[in-house]
């Protein structure tokens, strides 16, 4: 979200920011959609943690997407429990901005999600996503199962040979990891640029296409 240099390097444990006991305040609904923010998901449907980039405009394409139920952002895939925006803008806590989606797979799938993640920023960047620098850009999935991890492997596969072939230079540097916990962010992040329409919003693709993988018979 802002054009500054921050640390391009996780912390240890030992270097990690202390945090706190208790979950720092959000909102209570869903901007957009009016529904409790925390709201589990309902019967037959699933959840999917995307981070790629600023979770303002990252999250604006997940809730337009036909088929999700709810989107709220937050932080992931770090050790310092229920961080604070600034301590995550600080490289201190070893978190990424992410975007939490919980959707019916009746109507969109996980691999379209993955596809729609993939074509939306560049996932060869290590920790930074353009001029947004620092560990809390950097591109992740965080998977719920093994269903889950295999569509996301083989599709970054497929797309890392999209982009090969397109003659971009770099790999797709994503990083997978079993989904842990997520930690909701303040309540001005949540679902930002439906609160502010012309807010910024860093999101930009590569404008390579991602494959989808081949329909399993049954």
């Amino acid at each position: 979200m802002f054009f500054s240099r921050k640390p391009a390097a996780l912390p240890t444990r030992e270097t990690a920011l202390p945090g706190r006991s208790r979950p720092i305040p959000t909102a209570s609904t869903h901007f957009v959609s009016g529904r409790p923010l925390e709201a589990e998901a309902p019967a037959g449907y699933e959840t999917a943690i995307f981070g790629l980039g600023c979770f303002w405009g990252a999250e604006r394409l997940f809730w337009q997407t036909r088929g999700v139920w709810l989107t709220r952002v937050g932080y992931a895939g770090g050790i310092t429990p229920n961080p604070t925006y600034d301590e995550v803008c600080s490289g201190g806590t070893g978190h990424t901005e992410i975007v939490e989606v919980i959707f019916n797979p009746a109507e969109v799938t996980f691999a379209d999600l993955v596809k729609l993640f993939l074509e939306s920023h560049d996932p060869t960047q290590g920790m930074r996503q353009g001029n947004d620098v620092g560990t809390q850009y950097r591109s992740a999935i965080y998977f719920a199962g093994a269903a889950q991890e295999a569509t996301a492997r083989q599709m970054i596969a497929a797309y890392n040979a999209e982009l090969a072939a397109a003659g971009h230079r770099a790999s797709v540097t994503t990083e997978l990891a079993p989904r842990a916990d997520v930690f909701l962010a303040e309540d001005y992040h949540q679902q930002y640029l439906a609160k502010n329409p012309n807010g910024y919003c860093g999101i930009g693709g590569t404008g390579v296409l991602c494959p989808l993988p081949p329909v399993q018979a049954n």
